[in-house]
């Protein structure tokens, strides 16, 4: 048996900037389907929750229901760094839940799924990317911890702000502001 040499220089590998990540939020006294409409409507997203989302901007509005929506993002979390990526709704089932593909700084797949525990509505996101923005990526073999707790914050945020929206959307006076971006981005 002939063994055969590799040719040419060694070539680099690439560190695995993969994640995974799943989040369960306990919304109580709400139904599916109003945490359905607030998380579906994309262009409230830096309004409600502007710790994380500093612009979106719809691409494409897609098909009636969502699918096919393609939305542009610029956000953070609580590290000095931004995020530019898109997402595509590529499934949706009211009330249950919808998919999405991602592309740019992450690409990968998210998926909300929602079901109601008798008055609350228990949302679960699944979130599995590859961070593709270089920095990210060719630190993440040293720094996964802090960037896993990055996403942690921002999801804590989310939750901290969609009761908040709950409470405006259901025409509570007095409601506070939400979570601000925790440092100067633009």
């Amino acid at each position: 048996m002939k063994n055969s040499a590799p040719s040419g220089p060694p070539q680099a590998v690439q560190p695995r900037a993969d994640y995974e990540f799943r989040t369960v939020w306990r919304m109580s006294g709400a139904s599916c389907e109003e945490v359905y409409r607030i998380l579906e409507d994309v262009e409230q997203l830096a309004v409600w929750w502007p710790s994380v989302y500093l612009d979106v901007t719809v691409r494409e509005k897609g098909l009636p229901g969502g699918i096919g929506k393609v939305v542009d993002l610029y956000t953070k979390g609580w590290l000095p760094y931004t995020l530019r990526w898109s997402f595509r709704v590529t499934a949706v089932e009211f009330p249950r839940g919808f998919a999405l593909q991602a592309s740019g700084d992450f690409v990968g797949t998210g998926v909300w799924t929602f079901g109601q525990e008798g008055a609350d509505c228990i949302v679960a996101y699944d979130w599995r990317i590859s961070a593709e923005k270089p920095l990210l990526r060719r630190l993440s073999w040293l720094l996964r911890g802090i960037f896993s707790a990055n996403h942690h914050w921002a999801m804590r945020k989310g939750y901290e702000s969609l009761q908040l929206e709950l409470r405006r959307r259901r025409g509570e006076t007095g409601v506070p502001a939400p979570p601000q971006a925790t440092w100067p981005h633009r």
